[in-house]
């Protein structure tokens, strides 16, 4: 009766505390069959954001006019999330000391598309790029994916944007990009490798990467808007986006 109980109180406790931890025991399904996924394949990561896709015709030269950009979801401050590290430089001229991993290159793990396929090794991912670790379960990740996936859209050919889906059953995840229109390629981390390799454990969260592959910044402040990811980018990866 005891775990019957505690089981039945553990989801919205974890829906309360802004999935700060992943440490839920959540089904994961194999995602070795590619099914009806709306998620892009994995294989583009390979290769830098403005190299084209094998067998594709080279991109017309000139800026890409990119779709303006709907009306931002509000940052969540509040979020316990951002009482891990300090918040990630919401005032211009914050200290970069608050990045964990920093200059680090991305550790040695390799993931599963959640198309299926052959796994993709994060050192072989030519950046730069913008990795956000998410879960079907996790609030503020579902309120953040669609700025990401606008992200996507506007920075196509300057930066990748990459979702690392986290200790999530697959179908769940596949219902949410459908829900949420979200196409960006996205890995499968069933047992939150990635996020015992770069400390600390949090959810969302976020890492830049430049295009040598090191980590310039991680940021847990809690679910990021337009704005907020444009700043990231201009002030860890040097682009101008607009927001």
């Amino acid at each position: 009766m005891n775990r019957r109980v505690a089981a039945a109180l553990l989801a919205p406790l974890l829906a309360l505390t802004g999935c700060t931890t992943g440490e839920t025991d959540q089904t994961s399904a194999s995602p070795a069959a590619t099914g009806d996924s709306p998620f892009a394949d994995c294989a583009t990561l390979t290769a830098p954001p403005s190299a084209p896709p094998a067998g594709s015709s080279p991109a017309p030269s000139g800026p890409a006019a990119g779709p303006s950009s709907p009306a931002a979801v509000p940052g969540t401050s509040s979020d316990p999330a951002a009482a891990l590290v300090p918040s990630s430089g919401r005032a211009a001229g914050s200290s970069p000391a608050a990045s964990s991993g920093a200059g680090r290159e991305l550790p040695d793990l390799s993931f599963v598309c959640l198309t299926g396929g052959t796994e993709v090794s994060l050192k072989a991912v030519r950046g730069p790029a913008v990795i956000n670790l998410w879960a079907s379960w996790c609030g503020p990740c579902r309120k953040e994916l669609p700025a990401f996936q606008r992200l996507h859209e506007r920075a196509a050919g300057q930066v990748h944007v990459i979702g690392v889906n986290t200790s999530d059953d697959r179908s769940r995840a596949i219902s949410i990009g459908e829900d949420f229109g979200v196409t960006f390629p996205t890995l499968v981390d069933t047992d939150q490798q990635l996020q015992r390799a770069l400390p600390p454990i949090a959810m969302p969260k976020t890492i830049l990467v430049d295009a040598q592959g090191r980590i310039r910044h991680q940021d847990v402040s809690g679910a990021l808007d337009d704005a907020r990811l444009a700043d990231l980018v201009r002030r860890h990866l040097d682009l101008d986006l607009p927001a």
